[in-house]
């Protein structure tokens, strides 16, 4: 017993598989609610990547407040008598600027001001003129998440005065200040973020969510009913990707329902064609045994045309027996073998209709001999000429030539039969699907299958059938059959094989 499943399993558990599918999506899951999401994340790193030179802008700014304030105040004492100051105005003083001493330093000399009491230590000295963007930031940071018991020395330059001024002070208040300015950046960030995500929310969904649900839900809807026209999408006039995207689906869709429909066509004809079957066979049996007794009959004429009869009639009964294989599977593989062609060019002229004045003229070489199956070159040449002299008997003019001309030639191993006739040629329509089953038909009421059945039967001789020339008075087509390889396996056996 094999391990491997069927194809009927697996295309069952496909089926399920598909089934268990959903088929809507949820809104958590949807393209919209992921895109909101992004734009809100995406909106708040890029705001964290700007608050980092703001919060840092905004420490120097408070530093710098903090230190010309202390200026202002040292200019005032430095005039005066800072000794006359009593020692309440001075704590009064510092607990306005929040520091512990201020210092001027005046020509290389340091001159301390006011101090409430003076720290032990300093533990981070601040140029004001001299902290580059990286600095600013990385100390604006640690203030932010380590400070808050530290001491700061700030110092420097204040506008235009040649004077060095310097304030030590704890950095609680800063800190406070601080967390206080993130706060407020972290509330109107997460505004900006909403705001911003719903305008671009709002316009992607009308420009690209909207549309491409449009045609998920015309997929879903075409699936359901492929044969329904009114399933199939109507593109919007977009020249962008969005619109593409919808033209490529209409045609896709209408493509693939026209194709379904020569489908259903082709499924009625074989099943047709399969009741027909069983009855035609017992018939061309019938006439197979009227046929046989022809041949006990001295007239010279029955005598001439009863192995034609024959030959036809068993050819007939073996497509009949064929026609089923055929709709199931496709053409058997060619028995091929060295054929006269010109004799088989005959029979096929002993089955036209070419009473109407039609001239057939069958110009290939008594000698010339093409490696191929034979029924299955007779019916490519049958369905080729026929189509040939029906093109040709639609044509009411008297005065006009109606010739079909067989020839042929080789050219090294492979064999190219020219079958030529001066009908009125093909219409573009049939030149355009000339080998499609259904669509390749020249005439009203035609079906295809001929150009079709012919390509198929010559593709598996490893040749090709085409069309030359198509225009008034003149349409030509080409089947080309290359000889079979002989295989080196097979010969190297014929020539071990003792005599």
């Amino acid at each position: 017993m094999s391990d491997f499943p069927s194809a009927d399993e697996g295309t069952d558990r496909a089926t399920a598989a598909a089934r268990t599918v959903p088929r809507t999506v949820p809104l958590s899951r949807g393209l919209s609610t992921k895109l909101l999401l992004l734009t809100i994340v995406f909106v708040l790193l890029a705001e964290v990547l700007i608050f980092l030179p703001w919060i840092a802008s905004y420490r120097m700014s408070w530093l710098k407040e903090r230190l010309s304030t202390a200026a202002a105040v040292s200019i005032v004492l430095v005039q005066g008598e800072p000794a006359s100051l009593s020692r309440a105005a001075q704590n009064d003083v510092l607990t306005a600027i929040g520091a512990k001493a201020i210092a001027v330093r005046d020509g290389g000399v340091s001159r301390l001001l006011v101090v409430a009491e003076m720290p032990p230590h300093v533990d981070e000295h601040i140029d004001i003129a001299n902290v580059g963007l990286v600095e600013g930031m990385t100390s604006a940071l640690d203030t932010l998440f380590f400070g808050g018991e530290r001491m700061l020395r700030v110092f420097g330059p204040v506008g235009d005065s040649d004077k060095e001024f310097e304030l030590i002070m704890p950095d609680y208040s800063l800190r406070n200040a601080m967390l206080i300015y993130s706060r407020n950046v972290a509330f109107v960030s997460l505004l900006i973020s909403l705001f911003t995500a719903m305008l671009v929310y709002a316009a992607i969904d009308l420009i690209m969510i909207g549309p491409i649900r449009t045609m998920t839900r015309s997929m879903l809807a075409f699936s359901e009913a492929p044969d329904d026209p009114g399933r199939i999408i109507h593109p919007a006039a977009r020249a962008d990707e969005i619109g593409v995207a919808e033209r490529e689906l209409s045609q896709m869709q209408e493509r693939l329902q026209k194709m379904l429909s020569e489908q259903k066509h082709l499924a009625d004809l074989g099943l047709a064609v399969s009741k027909i079957n069983h009855d035609m066979r017992n018939i061309l049996a019938s006439a197979q045994l009227m046929s046989d007794r022809l041949r006990q009959v001295k007239d010279p004429t029955v005598q001439a045309f009863a192995p034609k009869l024959l030959r036809a009639l068993d050819r007939a009964v073996s497509y009949s027996e064929g026609v089923l294989s055929y709709g199931r599977t496709q053409e058997p593989p060619p028995s091929r073998r060295r054929l006269r062609l010109r004799q088989l060019v005959d029979d096929v002229h002993g089955l036209l209709d070419t009473e109407g004045g039609i001239e057939f003229v069958n110009a290939v070489d008594l000698a010339f001999e093409v490696d191929a199956d034979s029924d299955q070159l007779f019916r490519v040449l049958t369905n080729l000429c026929r189509n040939a002299v029906q093109a040709m008997a639609a044509d009411a003019e008297s005065a006009v030539v109606r010739r079909l001309a067989v020839s042929a030639e080789r050219v090294g191993s492979v064999s190219r039969i020219t079958v030529t006739d001066t009908g009125p040629g093909l219409p573009p329509k049939a030149r355009e699907n000339l080998f499609a089953a259904f669509r390749g038909s020249a005439r009203s009421g035609g079906t295809g299958l001929g150009l079709a059945i012919a390509y198929e039967l010559i593709r598996a001789h490893g040749g090709t059938v085409e069309l030359v020339e198509s225009r008034g008075g003149r349409t030509t087509f080409a089947v080309t059959i290359p000889d079979e390889p002989v295989r080196l396996d097979q010969a190297r056996n014929g020539l071990r094989r003792p005599a």
